[in-house]
């Protein structure tokens, strides 16, 4: 997993450094203490996951965040903890409170890795599965049993054929990413459909089954996929 830090201060780089080298599947590539400079390089590399101070001169992290057309995965990095819920508005994976541990740290990094690992499996051109993560367990789900994903919460619920329920971890932005779009859409801030589980739709509204999912007027071009 290909990393990059940014944060204003030199001494919080060097600990993201020395903890990054304790992580055997993560390489951090490259610091910085300007985030412009940062912009350029992620321009010409590729990188997964940035560590991202909040509280920077000339931009904070949260709209360094905002202006990136596709971020990569960020895990924010700060000493204050009043950005809590933004950041995690804007999908971050985990949010460090500095001083943190390299227990702390490790911890943020195996849900970013394991973020990738989903996110590597749905990108497989010919994948008819997805492992999602139940409790401790990871599940194998086939896509062709999906009826639709509903978010609840810090999880979604994944709702199978047979009235079969599964709750992930996992945002519904994060699901997006990982179904194929030829065959789930999103119709509503909290609800992801299969297509071809579809039995009628209208303007406003989707039947799976007897189950009537509402269209939401931000996601009204959902209707020329349908």
């Amino acid at each position: 997993m290909i990393a990059i830090a940014i944060d204003d201060e030199p001494i919080a780089l060097d600990v993201v450094q020395t903890l990054s080298k304790k992580v055997p599947f993560l390489t951090l590539e490259a610091t910085f203490t300007n985030a412009f400079e940062a912009i350029t390089y992620l321009q010409q590399h590729k990188v997964d996951l940035i560590f991202l101070d909040i509280k920077m001169p000339d931009i904070s992290g949260i709209d360094f965040m905002k202006i990136l057309s596709k971020p990569p995965m960020v895990i924010f990095t700060t000493a204050y903890s009043e950005h809590a819920v933004q950041s995690f508005e804007l999908d971050a994976i985990d949010y460090l409170l500095k001083p943190f541990s390299l227990a702390r740290f490790l911890k943020a990094c195996n849900k970013a890795k394991e973020l990738l690992n989903l996110r590597s499996q749905g990108s497989e051109n010919k994948v008819d599965f997805i492992f999602f993560k139940d409790g401790y367990e990871q599940v194998k789900v086939l896509l062709s049993e999906i009826m639709y994903i509903e978010a609840s919460g810090n999880y979604t619920q994944i709702h199978l054929a047979g009235d079969k329920l599964l709750s992930s971890r996992i945002t519904i932005n994060e699901m997006v990413d990982l179904l194929p779009s030829w065959q789930f859409v999103r119709t509503h801030r909290a609800f992801i459909i299969s297509k071809d589980k579809i039995s009628k739709y209208d303007r406003v509204q989707v039947w799976i089954g007897n189950q009537v999912i509402p269209i939401g007027s931000t996601y009204s071009d959902c209707l020329k996929e349908l």
